[in-house]
């Protein structure tokens, strides 16, 4: 089932929540709309699934046009942050709620019914947990319900706000994992929102970049990280460091003026030496070191008071035998100028990147 919404406008009172934003999601893609609180992605998870209504623009499903049906009509598995479950039901009569609330002549046979609700526990690998009610389950096994009770239904599509939010960072990483591999298994469209980048990079087939109401990029995750359309993309989307500099004869150069033309540089696109290293370093002194973890995380006071934050392997920071109060220099190995800043949906109209101080 495909999904197409064209020109969707929703306001609720004077704040305008959705301007005129266009989404193409193809069949069977797992989808994330991505971005900061605020930005509109829930609401336009809703408008997808008809919790909410636009006040113009249209929604198609495999290109019909589904825009005055109800969430009922449109056949949607919705799966909600808090999980939603019915407290008093155990898994299995959750699972099973969906189907046995059918209309008497829709409705599946209490055999039918068992074997569904099986086949779904094995799923999500609850076998054992049926006859529990949810207070007994951990949030992880909670939130696992949820996504099998919106498939018991045979959804057209399957709508997830924030599906993880509620859980600690372990759970999280361990479900972002499993519901890739039930979506590899059950190839349903899915849309889910997210404000984590890591989760919608990691897990998604296509992400929408959403910012003040509209799509400021669609592509998948490379495209949308590595070729960003916009500053908003680039800044939102990992760590950043913010510079100011001067573009001559097409090379750009970094300095400290707050009113030169804005330059962007990732911590690990900065290279920490001891004497200067090519035409566009600057000069730097340590205040703050993180060697816990896979990278090494630096925090250096730049010559003209600002704060950068630099990004070192083990091996590299080993190598320099780096130390606090240090006076280093620092050169960029690659840098994003956004000659035009407006939104841009697709991976065209990105930053123009390049080598320290290379055209």
């Amino acid at each position: 089932m495909s999904i197409r919404v064209r020109g969707i406008t929703k306001d609720f009172g004077h704040f305008q929540a959705l301007k005129n934003v266009d989404l193409e999601i193809p069949a069977g893609q797992l989808v994330a709309l991505l971005g900061p609180s605020g930005s509109g992605k829930t609401t336009l998870l809703r408008v997808i699934a008809g919790l909410e209504f636009a006040d113009s623009g249209t929604v198609e499903f495999s290109g019909k046009d589904i825009t005055d049906q109800t969430a009922r009509e449109r056949h949607v598995g919705f799966v909600f942050q808090h999980y939603a479950l019915f407290r008093h039901m155990t898994v299995f009569e959750n699972i099973a709620f969906g189907l046995r609330v059918r209309p008497r002549r829709l409705r599946p046979s209490n055999r039918q019914i068992r074997e569904k609700v099986n086949d779904l526990l094995r799923l999500i690998q609850l076998q054992n947990q049926a006859g529990r009610f949810p207070s007994q389950l951990s949030g992880g096994q909670r939130q696992r319900v949820a996504l099998a009770r919106a498939l018991a239904v045979e959804p057209s599509v399957l709508l997830l706000d924030e599906p993880f939010g509620a859980l600690d960072a372990k759970v999280r990483q361990e479900l972002r994992q499993w519901l890739r591999h039930l979506h590899d298994e059950v190839h349903i469209t899915s849309v889910f929102v997210t404000h984590d980048q890591e989760e919608a990079l990691e897990l998604a087939d296509l992400v929408a970049v959403m910012n003040e109401g509209r799509i400021e990029q669609v592509g998948s995750p490379d495209e949308v990280y590595n070729r960003p359309a916009s500053s908003f993309v680039y800044s939102f989307l990992g760590n950043v460091n913010l510079f100011h500099g001067r573009v001559d004869e097409g090379k750009t150069y970094i300095q400290g003026e707050a009113d030169g033309h804005p330059i962007f540089v990732r911590p690990h696109l900065l290279e920490i030496t001891r004497q200067p290293n090519g035409a566009n370093h600057f000069r730097a002194t340590t205040k703050h070191i993180n060697a816990a973890g896979p990278l090494v995380k630096v925090e250096a006071l730049t010559e003209w008071g600002a704060t950068v934050r630099i990004e070192l392997s083990q091996a590299q920071y080993r190598a320099l035998q780096l130390a606090k109060d240090e006076v280093v220099f620092i050169t960029p190995k690659e840098i994003a100028v956004f000659e035009k800043d407006e939104p841009a949906v697709g991976p065209k109209g990105e930053a123009r990147t390049q080598k320290s101080g290379a055209p």
